[in-house]
């Protein structure tokens, strides 16, 4: 299920499902803990209204969403026609403290004053633990309900327009023998002010609201986080004082001040573009941990179908996403991505498949043994990328200082790295996972990216007057790009392979068509963009993997491919295609492109990762931060096109 909002400020991150419901509640670090994963339920919002109970999950009711132009405010919209009532939530977390708030706007659309129970349920599983050891207890100082467990805490409160709390609470378990939360005890429209529980514990609120016709009355709602039961109550009770409005203002002021160095990067673009400029801008800011980790996907939806989600910061999604960052001149970003890189290098030089946004090492499906090579279980492009991406911040932004903290800890490491991962027979790199995470070669992406990674590390060593380095690694790459044009492209059919598998006594060629064997030659600087290669294998690329507009990965993709339809449409690979395109002057393609990828937005301004080659329904997860990062990076594209 899609994520139509998600909301954050580095540290507490929300996700708002197509029920308009809290699906996602991260803390304190986006990504890792989702302390709303409980298995069979989720954060639950219902009307009580003559004697008739209606959850916004339960088919009844008429969802629309929209997002604020250039802050992170949801609005979400629901309607229930038989019950002549209407909700509007402005949702947000708090910009300088830990809080998600619900601005709750109840509409009642009768000829006639009626009373109206609004009921808002939560449902934590804390630390994402399946053990049964939450805790849950009625506060009767704070006016609140604290939820905790070891180290969080979270405690919710609420209140009407004119200061009056919630008036019944309930206090409950959900999950085993039978019981099914704390939400039931609303079927009444009563609840049983229960005190405290603890094991798998859920709870609800509230709120009695007597509405003239064709009036409203609103209610303030907020859910304050806390590494301590202590700290949770005292943000509570400073958000009780200041109220929810003030909240909203400073959060609002915030982010505009935040977005202030992009605003010059979109001149010249149409209105369509600017919005989802800033659009996929906020997105990306939103899957940023403090702590410098980029999250691929807050979206937990994955989890119900598959066996993980992408709740994690994969160093190459990270780097593709704080790329366009370094573009626009933001920094601080930026350098707590590289810090957070550096961190977690391996002693080796390299950096692994992913990592939670702790920096511990994520889940893989990459062993040390592929067929008769030891090697180790990593896509060599993610550590190249890194390197490649820190050294264009650095000739943004140069200083002494920064050469200082970095070089010696993360630039040298991993251009040694990449130097020793070359076979000395082929000058190629030595094989490991391609860019898909799925065949262990020696592909052309990877090798484009490695040589670009060690031409620029070789500026730096300049910089560093470490001419030893700086001539090793240029001519490790120099040698590499001859390797290339010789082994990685294939003259019969004028197109790069997607890679090559090299033993001691022959080499395996692997013809496939693949996007990223175009895309890399052609950003990372392998052969020129003008290139009758590039023009050749963009020709290839078109004719084979072009969907209605959309672009597949490779020929005969099968992830999460649907019986006898054809391979998904990706985003990424669309928006690879039309930067290649604004580069050389085929701007109708370029806008075609373009405008296919725009037209996928959904109403919150949100892409996924791929859709559907048939209906062009989006799939897999959504938001995914790199499908953002290439519209940033192509509409940064679009918009120096149209300055010349």
């Amino acid at each position: 299920m899609a994520r139509p909002i998600v909301l954050s400020n580095g540290s507490l991150h929300v996700g708002i499902n197509n029920y308009g419901l809290v699906h996602d509640f991260y803390f304190p670090h986006v990504g890792s803990e989702n302390h709303a994963a409980g298995k069979s339920l989720r954060h639950k919002v219902g009307v009580w209204i003559d004697g008739q109970l209606s959850w916004l999950d339960d088919g009844s009711w008429e969802i629309s969403f929209r997002a604020a132009t250039d802050s992170l405010v949801g609005h979400v919209k629901a309607r229930h026609a038989k019950l002549n009532v209407m909700l509007e939530f402005d949702d947000f977390v708090d910009a300088s403290t830990h809080v998600f708030f619900r601005n709750i706007h109840v509409i009642n659309l009768h000829n006639e004053k009626r009373e109206i129970r609004l009921f808002m349920h939560q449902a934590f599983v804390i630390g994402n633990s399946r053990s049964m050891t939450d805790t849950a207890q009625y506060l009767p100082s704070s006016d609140a309900i604290l939820h905790y467990r070891g180290n969080r805490a979270f405690v919710i409160g609420g209140r009407r327009a004119h200061g009056d709390v919630f008036d019944q609470h309930s206090i409950g378990l959900f999950g085993f023998d039978n019981k099914e939360g704390t939400y039931r005890d609303a079927d009444d429209g009563e609840l049983a002010n229960g005190m405290v529980e603890h094991g798998r514990v859920d709870s609800t609120l509230r709120f009695s609201l007597p509405v003239a016709a064709h009036s409203s009355e609103r209610v303030e709602y907020w859910i304050a986080a806390g590494e301590s039961t202590r700290d949770a109550v005292s943000t509570h009770n400073i958000v009780r004082d200041q109220g929810l409005h003030t909240a909203l203002s400073s959060t609002i002021a915030w982010w505009h001040a935040w977005l202030e160095p992009a605003r010059t990067a979109i001149h010249g673009l149409t209105d369509a573009e600017q919005h989802a400029f800033v659009r996929s801008l906020l997105v990306v800011k939103s899957h940023i941990d403090t702590h410098g980790a980029v999250i691929a996907s807050s979206d937990s939806g994955m989890l119900k179908y598959w066996r993980d989600g992408y709740a994690y910061c994969w160093p190459r999604d990270g780097a593709y996403a704080i790329w366009p960052l370094v573009r626009l001149g933001y920094t601080k970003e930026p350098q707590a991505f590289f810090e957070f890189c550096r961190d977690i290098l391996h002693p080796n030089g390299y950096l692994m498949h992913k990592y939670s946004a702790d920096g511990s090492l994520g889940p893989s499906w990459h062993p040390y043994l592929h067929g008769d090579i030891a090697a180790p279980p990593i896509q060599e492009d993610e550590s190249a990328l890194v390197l490649f991406v820190f050294c264009q911040y650095f000739i943004k932004h140069p200083s002494q200082q920064l050469l200082d903290d970095y070089y010696d800890s993360l630039v040298t490491p991993i251009a040694e790295f990449l130097v020793d991962y070359t076979d000395p027979k082929t000058k190629l790199p030595k094989p490991s996972y391609d860019l898909w995470e799925e065949v262990f070669i020696t592909s052309t992406y990877t090798t484009s990216v490695v040589c670009a990674a060690l031409l620029a590390a070789a500026e730096l060593a300049d910089q560093r007057n470490d001419s030893e380095n700086s001539l090793r690694w240029r001519s490790v790459a120099e040698d590499m790009r001859t390797a290339a044009l010789k082994l990685l492209y294939n003259h019969r059919d004028q197109s790069f392979r997607k890679g090559i598998l090299a033993t001691d006594s022959s080499i395996e060629y692997i013809d496939t068509i693949d996007v990223a064997s175009f895309y890399g030659p052609f950003m990372f600087g392998l052969v020129d963009s003008s290139s009758d290669e590039l023009r050749s294998m963009y020709d290839h690329v078109i004719a084979s993997l072009k969907r209605t507009t959309g672009i597949s990965r490779y020929e005969h993709d099968q992830y999460m491919k649907k019986d006898g339809q054809q391979s998904n449409m990706w985003f990424i690979c669309t928006l690879w295609l039309a930067q290649y395109a604004f580069e050389v002057n085929d701007r109708e393609q370029g806008s075609q492109l373009l405008s296919w990828v725009l037209s996928h937005q959904s109403s919150t301004g949100l892409l996924a990762e791929q859709a559907d080659p048939l209906s062009e329904e989006p799939l897999s997860v959504s938001p995914l931060v790199w499908s953002h990062a290439e519209l940033l990076s192509t509409l940064i594209d679009r918009s120096m096109e149209v300055a010349l």
